[in-house]
């Protein structure tokens, strides 16, 4: 493990981009204890979470127990059922087999499982299931949280039938997200057919197992007792303890049993995918792959960040991607999660690849997942100060292009950069000069030491410390493959 967290490491320090600091033993204090509060609050008999930082896991800690007879306490390597993570190996293994050419995400569903062929849709317009449509929920099945998660132990003959027999439509495939169980068990089949290998073998071969997580499987019947955290459900103030639900055909929608120390390998793994860069590709699938769970059919919605989280009052935007939930938030920014809830078990993840930070937290409670908790954490560390936007590095070509802004601030002539040739049509050379001595004027003399900040490989913004007041700036290449501006501005900054 440590190699692979070594040439994590690596990778990201040549791409130029910083690493994150870990968090000091005062914010980690805190995160215990908000994991404390809400464990008894909410009647958790075990739980167990990680802080993941730049390939490292860099805090874990498990509180409570395993089994309230016995009670052993959980540890990192107590073993947790994650339920609807599950699905995030379901939709890799479909990613990486279309990379080997052996799916089409955009072919008929059918394609790959015969039973769909000939199914009724809903209008005579419909189209076709496709796979796609099945990793982004927009199949256009019915929400089905209650039904879907005790189909679990669904034998595979069973489902070949259900499949066979055709299912009710809740909309026209394509038309919008609704989340379905139904659709991630019909993926562990394409997997199963196109790979020949039932879908968790084929998922522990090809991807727990070259991560070194040996401890994560799909039969709970096959792993050590001694270190399974047994599910319970709070029920008339006592805990009663909910049935094991063997491997089934459901499994590739929520199936998956693994400890913290495992499952940090696995976000440590997705987590490296980010930024793009230059460099050796490791992993068992490619990093652009990887990065494409973010991306899916882009059914936006947008409401209020839960107020229980704290913080400012904070409008979110989200899409589902494939087998990730995408948020833009106003503290963390992009956030990257998935949440599980099981007979027994409930489970959050949440990454945040712009920062490489990932956290994730496993309890032993029906529905118990810890949102509530794993969000104030991470909120907490913002306000702490560790969760800082990795920096990226300035490409030759905006360094170039941000000399030319120093150049045009310089002389007071727009003429000192090469230009594209949109730049002068709104603004000629005598309004650039004129512009430009004005903001002299109004700021006296600046220091344009200061490095620009990258928006991209192409686009960068800058701040400069003058006399008396600031100069906010942007500059930005034209798509041409000599450096020339096409935007360039100068403003002065507000107190």
């Amino acid at each position: 493990m440590l190699g692979r967290l070594l040439m994590f490491c690596a990778m990201l320090l040549g791409a130029g981009h910083a690493m994150a600091a870990a968090p000091d033993k005062a914010a980690l204090a805190e995160v215990d204890r908000i994991f404390d509060t809400w464990a008894i609050d909410a009647h958790v008999p075990g739980v167990v979470y990680g802080l993941v930082v730049d390939g490292k896991l860099v805090h874990v800690r498990g509180a409570g127990v395993q089994d309230v007879v016995s009670k052993k306490p959980v540890t990192p390597d107590s073993l947790f059922r994650i339920a609807s993570m599950s699905k995030a190996f379901t939709a890799l293994a479909i990613l990486k087999l279309r990379d080997e050419g052996r799916i089409v995400l955009d072919a008929p569903a059918e394609t790959y499982v015969p039973e769909l062929k000939g199914w009724h849709y809903p209008t005579a317009d419909s189209p076709k299931i496709t796979v796609r449509n099945l990793l982004t929920h927009s199949a256009g099945f019915v929400e089905d949280n209650p039904w879907g998660d005790r189909q679990q132990v669904m034998p595979e003959a069973d489902f070949t039938a259900l499949l066979k027999a055709g299912v009710p439509f809740a909309r026209a495939p394509g038309l919008g997200m609704e989340y379905s169980n139904l659709g991630y068990a019909t993926l562990g089949r394409i997997v199963s057919n196109v790979s020949g290998q039932r879908y968790e073998e084929y998922i522990r071969t090809h991807l727990m197992a070259p991560l070194g997580m040996s401890a994560t499987g799909y039969d709970i019947f096959a792993s050590p007792i001694a270190r399974r955290a047994i599910g319970y459900r709070w029920q008339d103030n006592a805990y009663l303890r909910e049935p094991d639900m063997k491997d089934g055909a459901f499994g590739a929608m929520g199936g998956v049993e693994t400890s913290a120390t495992d499952y940090a390998k696995w976000v440590e793994y997705l987590l490296a995918a980010w930024p793009a860069r230059d460099g050796a590709d490791a992993g068992p699938v490619k990093r652009a792959t990887v990065r494409e769970i973010v991306t899916g059919a882009n059914f936006v919605g947008a409401g209020m960040r839960n107020a229980a989280y704290g913080g400012a009052p904070c409008r979110q935007a989200s899409a589902y991607g494939m087998a990730w939930r995408v948020l833009d938030d106003c503290d963390l920014g992009r956030v990257v999660t998935h949440t599980g809830g099981y007979p027994g078990y409930g489970s959050v993840v949440i990454l945040l690849p712009d920062k490489g930070v990932g956290f994730f937290a496993f309890s032993s409670k029906t529905y118990g997942g810890a949102s509530l908790p794993a969000f104030r954490a991470l909120l907490a560390l913002n306000k702490a100060g560790v969760l800082e936007d990795r920096t990226t590095a300035v490409s030759a070509g905006l360094a170039s292009a941000y000399d030319s802004a120093r150049a045009v601030w310089r002389t007071s002539g727009i003429e000192a950069a090469p230009l594209a040739n949109n730049m002068l049509m709104d603004r000629d050379v005598a309004r650039w000069k004129t512009l430009i001595e004005g903001l002299k004027k109004e700021v006296g003399t600046c220091d344009m030491d200061e490095a620009v900040a990258p928006v991209s490989a192409m686009e960068g913004k800058f701040v400069w410390s003058c006399e008396h007041g600031r100069i906010a700036g942007r500059v930005q290449r034209a798509p041409t493959p000599d450096v020339r501006l096409q935007a360039l501005e100068y403003t002065v900054q507000a107190p």
